[in-house]
């Protein structure tokens, strides 16, 4: 019984010392692949014709600052095209993205059915050769599309992937996610390690960009397309590189429940997408490629897996090393100053001792949601983008 409680206590234990802690470590001593080094954009004449997919749902408030900033990029406007998906919105997205129909927006509307559906349905209509992916409440500046084509000049890439950049919250501070915003700079660090070896796990969401021929494969509703990309990419023979120099700005939750809500249904989306590409995690097959995403993705979502347990098996050691009490209890502190951060902010609870705790309870709560839900066949077929201030 106590060999299976240690079991249990050092499986994740193990799981997340090897994925957020190892991993990256060796990424960097891994010796580089041999890649060709982008252009820079005032070298480059003749640009490519490009398809910047804007997938909304009931985005009135931020889709118009979305489609003025895309419109005022540093590209080419004959060498551009902007299709506005609307995924069955109910409010003025439809209206707004008519309003730029003479600059050049083609909106595309179809019946509400999810992100991945809407993406499948735009990539009908594309007339560039390279799609650059965003969405309704991203802000691009006007030097990043550039920067993320540049990177085709090289027939080998097949998806580039730009980083997101979050921009503080409008809104009472106390209740924006500052663990967001230093996890999402740690996952981009790790992305550009990943970039060294000539892929990456998965592409950043808010900003990324593909070959046509991959944005035209159709894909799960249950799929997601910035992580599947990569994948079919790699399927297809290409690499996939990020540029850290191209980004978005993107907005912080406007509270750790919304934080919440958005990591249970963005890992469910993750274990189906990766469920669907399972045969790639054949590291014979596809080597580095198949690391990574054992490493990147499929380690860290176990460690949620067997958290639990480790819980039961710390208990089961605590009644031989009462010592771990203290552990036990230390536990149920942060867990109860997570909750109290959660359900009741105020300004007086912004401090680490409630937003640390806050966050992980948070990120930990929804990972083992997001467990049940792939393991009941529930998916996030319909998109409910987070609602970000900034």
């Amino acid at each position: 019984m106590i060999l299976l409680a240690w079991l249990l206590v050092a499986t994740p234990a193990v799981l997340f010392i090897y994925a957020y802690l190892l991993y990256p470590v060796l990424l960097r001593l891994a010796r580089p692949r041999s890649t060709a080094i982008a252009a820079p954009p005032e070298a480059i004449v003749d640009w490519p014709m490009i398809t910047i997919s804007v997938p909304a749902y009931n985005a009135e408030r931020s889709l118009a600052r979305t489609l003025d900033h895309l419109l005022a990029a540093d590209y080419p406007a004959d060498r551009r095209q902007i299709i506005v998906t609307s995924d069955g919105s109910t409010d003025r997205t439809d209206e707004i993205a008519r309003a730029y129909a003479d600059r050049g927006v083609e909106l595309l509307r179809v019946p509400r059915g999810g992100k991945a559906l809407a993406e499948n349905a735009a990539g009908r209509l594309v007339r560039g050769t390279i799609v650059l992916n965003t969405d309704a409440t991203i802000v691009v500046p006007p030097h990043t599309i550039k920067l993320l084509v540049r990177h085709y000049a090289d027939p080998r890439i097949g998806v580039v992937s730009g980083r997101d950049v979050t921009v503080p919250s409008d809104a009472d501070p106390e209740r924006t996610t500052r663990g967001e915003a230093r996890y999402s700079g740690y996952e981009m660090r790790v992305r550009s390690l990943e970039a060294r070896l000539g892929f990456i796990a998965g592409a950043t969401g808010s900003i990324y960009s593909c070959r046509r021929e991959i944005f035209q494969v159709p894909i799960s509703p249950y799929a997601s397309r910035d992580f599947a990309s990569a994948m079919i990419a790699t399927q297809m023979g290409y690499r996939s590189v990020a540029d850290d120099d191209a980004f978005a700005y993107v907005g912080h939750a406007p509270s750790l429940v919304a934080e919440y809500r958005r990591k249970a249904r963005t890992m469910v989306l993750g274990l189906d997408t990766l469920w669907d590409y399972r045969a790639m995690l054949d590291p014979i097959r596809y080597g580095w490629f198949a690391l990574m995403l054992i490493s990147h993705k499929l380690c860290r979502w176990l460690v949620y897996l067997f958290a639990p347990v480790a819980v039961v098996g710390l208990v089961l050691l605590a009644t031989r090393w009462w010592p771990l009490w203290i552990l036990i209890g230390a536990g149920v502190v942060v867990a109860l100053l997570g909750s109290i951060a959660i359900n009741h902010p105020s300004p007086r609870r912004s401090t680490a001792a409630f937003v640390i705790p806050g966050y992980l309870v948070a990120t930990g709560g929804a990972a083992i949601v997001a467990w049940l839900r792939f393991f009941r066949g529930v998916h996030s077929t319909v998109w409910e983008p987070t609602k970000r201030v900034g």
